[in-house]
């Protein structure tokens, strides 16, 4: 493929993903207008934030062995179809269980496109330009969550609550038809396999009732379905062992690059949220912010990890993964140190300053811990790897959310993040360089 047509169908596919997280963080505005729209209390509505958190981290490995059975073109295509018919149907919805339910529509449109988006892009783009492509989009991908709050807070002021779903409509038309057009057909044979469903079924009430302990309740109840969670964790553990074609190939972790990379994007993940959930907290009782104000100032924040995640991309061209992903933690270290000096410091420029660090300290590594768990699995594994790597990216953000929970001392908080990053580093450490830590397996077959 010429670098014209590489072009026009990555900017395709970034056109139907872009949508995935600003549905995801464009909904956090709308809550009290939905409370208000279906008289129902927060509460409740808490609920189309939480299902699209549960849907997309059960779905996604399991969309990625899909993509890898039965084609990564294919999946994508169902998966665009599937996020238009959510977002029509939370448009026409008339109360707040049928939206809530489009929204888990929208969820698994959503996981179905993300893996599977991955795996073209390396099936299509040539190793030596993979860092850059991921970069970029990487970077469109950070925007898109971004942006999300302020275009939603744009449309319900202009607008009605409906106007945050019409949005998707005419982008994911224009997703879909030029994904028919421009994504290649495989010509590799569909593989006679089928999804293993036991183990699906294992693993969806596995991580949704782990996403659920992470919500207060009452201790009889989270006793309970701890019990649940441990005995339905190590039935999908048994499981895999044994299917013909599991969700999860565990052999894969028996690769220190895959493992490492996998880890490193959580400890990312959950740094980031961290910074995004706390930030909010300390402005307003530290430096005495208005919401609007500390809109604002955490926009760097947002800003500086998109664009360091597009230089990533280009200093992975020049330097090895391992060293990338050790810089970031390194600057995830010194970028806490920071934090810790604020109570001291109470300057609104040095807040600024310490979020541009924070930001360009988790976006910088980003496309390096990419680029690393890809390197190291076959291409016919690529939508099972990159599945995996989405999960693990939502177990960062899952952790970050109980951290906050539990631990009220900002100070407490801004240290737990600094040895983070050591750890980071140390699991950096185990990152090797090109393809020759490669597992790829006999039973797996993907097709772009």
């Amino acid at each position: 493929m010429g670098k014209h047509k590489e072009l026009i169908l990555i900017i395709s596919l970034l056109i139907g993903t872009f949508l995935v997280p600003i549905n995801s963080t464009m909904i956090a505005v709308a809550l009290s207008t939905i409370s208000a729209h279906f008289n129902e209390p927060l509460a409740n509505i808490s609920w189309v934030v939480t299902i699209y958190l549960i849907v997309m981290a059960v779905t996604q490995p399991i969309a990625g062995k899909l993509g890898d059975l039965y084609g990564n073109r294919n999946i994508y295509l169902w998966g665009v179809v599937f996020f238009l018919i959510a977002s029509l149907g939370c448009i026409f919805s008339t109360n707040l269980i049928s939206l809530i339910i489009f929204r888990s529509l929208q969820a698994v449109g959503g996981a179905l496109l993300t893996p599977n988006t991955i795996a073209i892009i390396r099936y299509v783009v040539p190793k030596e330009r993979l860092p850059k492509i991921l970069g970029v989009f990487g970077m469109g991908m950070g925007l898109g969550a971004a942006i999300g709050p302020l275009l939603g807070s744009v449309l319900l002021e202009n607008f009605n609550l409906e106007a945050i779903f019409w949005v998707n409509v005419p982008f994911l038309f224009l997703a879909l038809i030029s994904g028919i057009v421009m994504i290649p057909k495989s010509n590799v044979k569909k593989q006679a396999s089928t999804l293993d469903i036991q183990g699906s079924i294992y693993l969806a009430i596995s991580i949704s009732l782990l996403i659920l302990l992470t919500h207060g309740m009452e201790i009889t109840k989270a006793l309970i379905m701890g019990i649940i969670f441990i005995l339905s964790s190590i039935l999908f553990i048994k499981r895999e062992n044994s299917a013909e074609n599991p969700i999860i190939n565990f052999s894969l972790f028996k690769n220190s690059t895959f493992t490492s990379a996998n880890l490193s994007i959580m400890l990312s993940n959950f740094v980031m949220y961290v910074i995004l959930l706390i930030m909010p907290l300390l402005m307003k009782s530290q430096f005495h912010l208005s919401t609007a104000q500390t809109g604002l100032v955490l926009s760097v924040f947002s800003i500086s990890m998109s664009l360091s995640g597009w230089i990533g991309g280009l200093l992975n061209n020049k330097f090895s993964s391992k060293k990338v992903i050790g810089f970031s933690f390194a600057m995830i270290i010194v970028s806490n140190i920071l934090f810790l000096s604020l109570e001291n410091v109470g300057s609104i420029l040095f807040l600024i300053v310490a979020l541009i660090i924070g930001g360009f300290s988790t976006g910088i590594g980003l496309t390096s811990m990419q680029v690393a768990s890809l390197d190291s699995v076959s291409k016919e594994q690529s939508g099972t790897a990159s599945g995996i790597y989405s999960t693990f990216r939502y177990f960062g953000s899952i952790i970050s959310s109980t951290l906050i929970a539990l631990v009220t001392s900002y100070n407490y908080i801004f240290i737990i993040l600094g040895v983070s990053g050591i750890v980071g580093i140390l699991v950096a450490k185990n990152i090797k360089s090109g393809s020759q830590d490669m597992i790829s397996s006999n039973n797996s077959s993907a097709k772009a």
